[in-house]
């Protein structure tokens, strides 16, 4: 072989073992950062080849933790869950939601309580395990067979391998979100989105609570309700503003507060974790027209200060779903903004709310109370 034809041979090959090399780490990154592997792997409940069902979890319990608030997204015309991390996605798979006799629910909720191997008390004691509840009615997300289609009694069953996993990512309080149609999150920036006070720290609940009560006996009167539920852990986030805590003081671990806006009540809810801590009356422009369901979830601080990232989910209830285009995300913002323009909360719930606000705070204007 000629020296010139020999060079180019070897070019070739140098330009072909590249591209594989460089194509197999993008797919390693992929698998790392945005996917599970054998994420439809078939639900079996009983002992595989001998081992145990606490070693099949072990095994399978993922060593990643999140880098910022979780949310989970279900769409019942897709039959899809994606999990968002931080706002942005990092799993998706396949789901079975309920029957037209027994449809899953559509609303904002959250993960109310958590069972590894969960028997059905409604259905003969069918299993349900890595079962995640979000009512009390008996709808939660678990493993189960995904045939592609609806197929449930009103739960969101999952492939095996992803329950188990997503099971070990999430705490109580982690937010679901059941829509229509496939929806996501979408960054947004408004004046009336709460600031976070830097002197968040030294504020208890219960103090906080008190002086909006006590400021504004006309429109801050606080109002405690029961406990949605008692057991399990929080969703609980590192309370640390950029350039707020010395060097070597390890941060406060804090439950996030979710602020829920009815235009139904005229008013505003405030609870941290499972703990209600206050309400108040709100003015809502044009009460006739409604307002959408819209959830504002805080991300993280931007830079040094108390400016906070957020994002919106907007559930399609008014207008059509918008397609993954500039002009859609335009439009999700577009009706979020309208949303929050028309609300009128008291400056000192304003205060209060602020001196809470943390990395995993939401604000939920909705339509209907789902489990929060």
């Amino acid at each position: 072989m000629s020296a010139p034809i020999r060079a180019l041979v070897l070019a070739a090959l140098a330009v072909c073992s590249l591209s594989s090399v460089t194509a197999h780490a993008q797919f390693f990154s992929w698998l790392h950062y945005r996917s599970w592997r054998g994420e439809h792997t078939p639900f079996r409940h009983k002992h595989q080849h001998g081992r145990t069902q606490s070693e099949l979890a072990k095994k399978a319990e993922p060593q990643d933790t999140p880098k910022g608030p979780l949310q989970i997204i279900i769409s019942i015309a897709d039959q899809q869950i994606s999990l968002y991390d931080n706002g942005a996605p990092i799993a998706r798979s396949s789901v079975s939601t309920g029957v037209q006799g027994h449809p899953t629910p559509l609303g904002v909720f959250s993960v109310i309580s958590k069972e590894r191997w969960h028997r059905s008390n409604i259905y003969s004691g069918a299993p349900m395990p890595y079962m995640q509840r979000i009512t009390w009615s008996g709808i939660a997300l678990h493993a189960g067979v995904v045939p592609g289609h609806p197929a449930s009694h009103g739960c969101i069953r999952l492939t095996n391998d992803f329950a188990i996993r997503l099971w070990h990512l999430t705490r109580r309080g982690t937010r679901v979100i059941i829509a229509r149609d496939d929806v996501r999150p979408v960054e947004i920036a408004n004046s009336h989105l709460f600031v976070s006070k830097p002197k968040a720290a030294s504020v208890s609940p219960e103090f906080s609570a008190a002086t909006v009560a006590g400021n504004n006996n006309n429109t801050a009167t606080a109002t405690y309700g029961p406990l949605l539920s008692s057991a399990g852990t929080p969703e609980v986030t590192d309370l640390q503003i950029p350039g707020s805590i010395p060097g070597g003081v390890a941060p406060q671990k804090v439950v996030p507060i979710s602020v829920f806006v009815s235009r139904k009540l005229s008013k505003l809810l405030v609870r941290q974790g499972f703990t209600p801590l206050f309400d108040v009356p709100v003015k809502i422009q044009n009460p006739e027209q409604p307002l959408g369901t819209h959830v504002f979830t805080a991300m993280d601080y931007q830079n040094v200060g108390a400016s906070i990232r957020w994002t919106v989910v907007s559930l399609s209830g008014e207008f059509s779903p918008p397609k993954e285009s500039k002009a859609g995300m335009e439009q999700i913002v577009a009706k979020a903004n309208d949303a929050l323009d028309r609300i009128e909360i008291p400056q000192e719930a304003i205060e209060q709310i602020s001196q809470l606000l943390t990395p995993g705070a939401s604000l939920i204007i909705w339509i209907r109370i789902s489990s929060w």
